[in-house]
């Protein structure tokens, strides 16, 4: 999805999201755009309404760092959304990172298979995922888009069923989409996948058009699963040191709950589906989702 101007966009849509009442302004009768207009903006930063005009109009490419922290301040960026905002207006060229074929340690690999009692499974920056152990597998079996996740949420017709919050699991997702990208602003297949998801989603462009970004690094979710009913699990997402490319999600429910006894169930309806979890992951592209496999050949991916 190409957008010459990525950076204007983004100051755009985040000063419609600032109220004036955040920023201490009054507010100033009848506004013909949500949010903060372009002169408050550059009044608050210290700019000039020329130089942040140019900026929005994509005319400016070199802000400087201290122009870039008086903006993340007046919009009330996070630090996930200021390091997106110094990624996307950082100019001068940058060592893509690798999207190739990228190991995955065989040690790794086995920790995730050993967790029997936690689902877990690594996915990449798309959401693809790479691999999972047997109840990462199962926490997600029957799915038409089980092998993303982005899309499972976005485009399976069962997810407001399966995700017992989905419009906060969605909003979550699409700003940890946008986190992704401050680490690669040029990452293709993401953007590849953000133009789809835009296209065939209305929920997800609305999203995108807010340009929230946040990480996904703990939380609660909660399911409806087909085979146990409601699901009440604790995650927390990882990057190991070796693969940063992948993200290393575990979920837990509290030792001795009734939602760990769900699990325990689910494991032990799903056992005999239960196959090593390296299928050939150590040499496959992590740009492109798990390719399809018959239950015969022992599907890799939860479905």
């Amino acid at each position: 999805m190409e957008n010459p101007n990525v950076l204007g966009t983004y100051l755009k849509a985040r000063r419609a999201h600032v109220t004036p009442a955040e920023v201490g302004l009054p507010p100033g009768g009848t506004r013909r755009v949500p949010g903060l207009r372009r002169e408050e903006v550059a009044s608050l930063a210290g700019l000039s309404v020329d130089y942040y005009a140019r900026l929005e109009q994509g005319r400016e490419l070199h802000p400087s760092a201290s122009v870039l922290n008086a903006l993340a301040r007046v919009l009330c960026l996070g630090p996930d959304a200021q390091r997106y905002l110094f990624a996307i207006a950082t100019s001068g060229p940058k060592v893509p990172p690798s999207r190739g074929r990228v190991p995955i340690s065989a040690n790794l690999l086995e920790l995730v298979e050993e967790w029997t009692n936690h689902p877990a499974m690594l996915v990449d920056d798309c959401h693809n995922v790479i691999a999972a152990n047997q109840l990462g597998r199962a926490m997600y079996v029957g799915h038409r888009h089980s092998d993303n996740l982005l899309r499972l949420l976005f485009l399976d017709d069962d997810a407001r069923v399966f995700y017992r919050e989905w419009g906060k699991v969605a909003s979550a997702s699409v700003a940890g989409v946008r986190a992704a990208a401050s680490r690669d602003p040029n990452n293709s297949p993401l953007m590849a996948l953000v133009g789809e998801l835009t296209v065939r989603s209305e929920e997800f462009r609305k999203r995108w058009a807010k340009a929230e970004v946040r990480e996904k690094t703990s939380g609660v979710l909660l399911l409806h699963h087909p085979v146990v009913g409601d699901l009440d699990l604790s995650y927390e997402t990882l990057r190991p040191t070796g693969t940063p490319e992948l993200m290393l999600k575990v979920y837990r429910a509290e030792r001795g709950s009734a939602m760990s006894e769900k699990l325990a169930m689910l494991g032990s309806l799903t056992a005999d589906r239960s196959v090593p979890v390296e299928l050939a992951a150590g040499d496959r592209d992590h740009s492109q989702p798990m390719s399809r496999r018959t239950a015969n050949e022992g599907d890799r991916r939860p479905r």
